[in-house]
Order: C-alpha cells, then structure tokens, then sequence
C-alpha cells in the first residue's frame, strides 16, 4: 500500500479515527493489527519473515539481560557477546539470502570463469520483501541498545513488535531507535486539533514533494537513463541533476509524510532530511541526508570500528568502510559500492586538504562563511554528490562507465536544446518541473532562515491558513502526476 495511493488515502483515516475511539490500553492493539495489515497488503507471505526478525530480537532482548545474572565478569560479557552475535548472525543471513544472494552468487560465478570453472547457478527467482532492509536495521538496533543498556527490554513481545512493524515509517524509514519510539507506546495520546493539523499539513507537504515534483522530474531521468546510448551526453547531465531533486523529493516526501502520520496519532519521529542541497561540504551533506541512517551507522558501525580513537589513518579507514557497506545496504550492486566509496572519499579528502584550504583562504582574505563563498561551497558539494548519484540511479557499473564517457565525449548541448521537450516531458510539463522544483528549494531556503515554515502559517488569520491549505491541495490535485498510464509511483527506497 502506497502513501500516494488511493488506499492509503481511505486507511490512514479510518486507522486514526478507531485509535482515537478506542481506550488507551487497547489502541497499541490496533496498531499492530493494522501495521501487519498494512505491510501485507504487498506480500501477506512475507509478514512471516518480519515476524520472524522481531521473534529473534526479542528474544536476544530478554537472552543478554538474563546474561546480567551471571557473577563472572569475563563469562558475563561473552555470554552477552554471543546473543548479539546471534541475533546480528540470524537477521543478515535473513537478508542475505533475499536481498544478496543473486549477487553473491553472479560474482562467485564471475571468479571462477576467470579460473576456467563453470558455475552451475541453482535456480532462484524471489521478490524482494519490500523494507527488509529498513526493518531489519531497526530491530537490531534493539538489540545493541539492550546490550549497552541503554534501553531496559520489553517484555511484552507483541508491543515490540509494533516497534519493528509501526507503519507510518515500516518500509522506507525513518529508521527509529527503541530509546526513542518503543516508550511511546506505552504513552497516552489524546487528539490534540493543532497537533493533527500539523501532522497533516506535513504530509500535505511531502505529497506535493513526492507526487508534483519527484514523479514529474522521474519521468524525463528515466527515460534518458533507459536510452542514454541515442542521446547527447548533455541529456545524461541533465537527467543526473534532474534525478538528485528527484530522489530528494521522493525520499524526503515518504519521511515527511511518514513523520507527519504519526504526529497525527501522537507520535514523534526523528527527522529524517535538512535541506541537504545547501550543505557546503561533504560531511555535513551526509548530517543532512538520511539522518536516521547516517547515525545508524555512526553509531552500530563506525564508533565499533574504533571512529577516530584510534588516529587519523584508522579514521579514515572506518570512514570508507562505514560508506562502502552503506553503499551495499541500498542495492546489490557494484555501482552502490563504488557510489558509497565515491562519498566516502570526498569526506576522506576534504579532512585531508582542510588545512590547505584554511591556510588559502587566509593567504587571499576570504571569508568562507559569506553568503557568496556559502553559495560557491553549496555548488561545488552539490556536483560531487551529484556525480556519485550517477552510479546510485545507473542501473549497473558497466552502464554507469559507459554513461560517463558518453556525456564527456558526446555532449553536444546545441542538440539537446532541439531535443529538450521531447525527453518524456513536453514543453508545459518541463517548465512546470522547474517552477515546482524552485519552489521546493524556496522553501528549503526559507527554512535555513527562519525555521519550519508551519508554525508561520498557523499563525496567520483563518482565511489565509485556510487559502494555503486549499492551495496545497489543489497544488497536488491539478499538477501531480496521474493517470492511468502512470499508475501510482512507488518510492524509490521501496526497493532498499
């Protein structure tokens, strides 16, 4: 079930009315009831499988606190050791098997034709169970937390399963801690008006991220990439732009709308993008983006690694470590790997050549932190990341290799621009992807400035609040993208 679907249009509302009915101590109920369904609606077989993720969790929950009753220190520790272990082991070899297993298996079969074996390959045809990846990390997220005692584990196994499986953020994120959200539960929420119509004019938001700008700016990147080879490479750099406001809008959309849902119901999500386009380096593009990610990974990967305790040429190994297997986290595919080694790179070298920088900026009197150098920094971070997306939207390596020396050999920008409308996106639907897109960064901009836009516009006198919502609306309404041949879009990070 979708968010920009016509389903989720009718669910969402009637899962929010029963929950306000309902008594507090039978709501939690309800939720989990309707997360299974809402996650079922894809595949009812593979609730199963985020049954079974929550099942071992949990149990490696109650297994380490138990291991707490244990008087030997040493023994203590390992017996702890052993069920994360356990649990970590158990999980990934879940998603191994569903999400890397055709990957592992093409590479092995690679290697060894260069030896002059050939492989057999069994036969093995699934479908990705949409969100493993996702609720995969937060259950063991979990586990870490109750091993380092930072959260007391539940007991009540059908609560925490609710944790792993609350829908608003189930399949694409944000990817919640149990310090943050298990608790929740547990908490009264009463319908508070000003609450749910914050909530709603979020999601409102993110619909208009999604629908207006990131499925209209999807259809010309998709039918560049599918065709790139009989296009000017000018149409591969224009598609490439194109596709990281397009990402953004469709990622951001989902966590906005996701974050907006449970506020209505009372619940608070961490947040998930910072406008990540006016970020003026690397590393702080990487606090921006996918916030509930980057930190998981700081925080169950990096700091494990050792982060930079243990100095600067182990720091940057951890770096490019944490970026490669988040570049395999989202795909199994070499072009994901080189795409998180390209971003762990740029942070790599931007440390390194700091010093330099400072020492230039010094040497010419340049203030880097005035809003034309802040504008010079915006630009230049923002085609880095997006070179690296290149790799990320490509549908292989060799594809992306081949892209790149098609745009660099064969731009020919003079043809584009005879070619420009007829990229999928006729001449209104292409304007209108810019108009839309600059509004998108207006709003970014202005809440650099002056914070979130909301409690601005709730201040304002009825007739205008009520003429922006209207127009929200109708924004998504009139100039989203519909119909039936294009169906209701998936998010991009369904396939993660």
């Amino acid at each position: 079930m979708l968010f920009n679907s016509i389903d989720f249009l009718l669910f969402f509302p009637l899962v929010t009315a029963v929950y306000f009915l309902l008594p507090h101590r039978a709501r939690w109920v309800w939720l989990l009831a309707a997360s299974y369904y809402f996650y079922m609606c894809w595949n009812a077989r593979y609730a199963l499988l985020i049954a079974l993720s929550t099942l071992i969790t949990y149990l490696s929950g109650l297994l380490i606190h138990r291991a707490e009753a244990v008087p030997h220190e040493k023994r203590r520790r390992r017996r702890k050791k052993l069920w994360v272990f356990l649990s970590f082991a158990a999980n990934l070899a879940i998603l191994f098997f569903f999400k890397y297993f055709d990957f592992f298996l093409d590479n092995l079969s690679a290697a060894l034709s260069v030896a002059g074996i050939a492989l057999k390959r069994p036969a093995f045809d699934v479908v990705l169970p949409v969100g493993i990846s996702f609720y995969t990390f937060q259950a063991l997220s979990y586990t870490v937390d109750v091993y380092r005692g930072e959260v007391e584990p539940e007991r009540n196994p059908f609560r925490y399963a609710l944790f792993v499986s609350f829908f608003p953020q189930l399949v694409a994120g944000p990817i919640e801690r149990s310090k943050n959200l298990l608790g929740q539960f547990y908490e009264r929420h009463d319908f508070d008006p000003d609450r749910v119509r914050d909530g709603l004019l979020l999601m409102l938001w993110g619909m208009f991220e999604k629908i207006v700008v990131a499925d209209r700016l999807a259809m010309l990147v998709d039918h560049v990439y599918d065709n790139y080879a009989d296009l000017p490479g000018a149409a591969i750099a224009l598609a490439t732009v194109f596709f990281a406001f397009q990402i953004y809008g469709d990622f951001a959309g989902y966590s906005h709308i996701a974050i907006g849902a449970a506020q209505v119901m009372g619940f608070a999500l961490m947040e998930n993008f910072r406008r990540p386009y006016l970020a003026t380096s690397a590393a702080e593009f990487w606090r921006r983006w996918h916030i509930s990610l980057s930190t998981w990974f700081r925080d169950y990967l990096y700091i494990p690694l050792g982060g930079n305790r243990k100095g600067r040429v182990r720091k940057y190994f951890n770096t490019m470590v944490t970026f490669l297997v988040s570049g395999l986290w989202h795909g199994a595919n070499w072009s994901f790997v080189v795409w998180g080694g390209l971003n762990g790179a740029y942070q790599v070298t931007g440390e390194l050549l700091a010093p330099a920088r400072e020492r230039a900026c010094r040497a010419l009197r340049i203030d880097r932190e005035n809003l034309f150098w802040r504008f010079v920094r915006a630009v230049f971070t923002f085609c880095l990341v997006d070179f690296a997306w290149l790799f990320f939207r490509a549908p292989s390596f060799s594809a992306a290799r081949r892209m790149l020396v098609h745009m660099f050999t064969q731009l020919h920008p003079f043809v584009l621009m005879g070619q420009l409308f007829h990229l999928e996106l006729d001449k209104l639907n292409f304007l209108a992807a810019l108009f839309f897109l600059g509004v998108l960064l207006a709003a970014d901009l202005l809440q650099e400035r002056y914070g979130s836009l909301r409690p601005y516009i709730t201040r304002q006198a009825l007739p205008v609040r009520w003429a922006v919502y209207l127009a929200g609306v109708l924004a998504v309404l009139i100039f989203g993208i519909y119909g039936p041949q294009y169906d209701a879009r998936a998010f991009t990070y369904f396939q993660f």
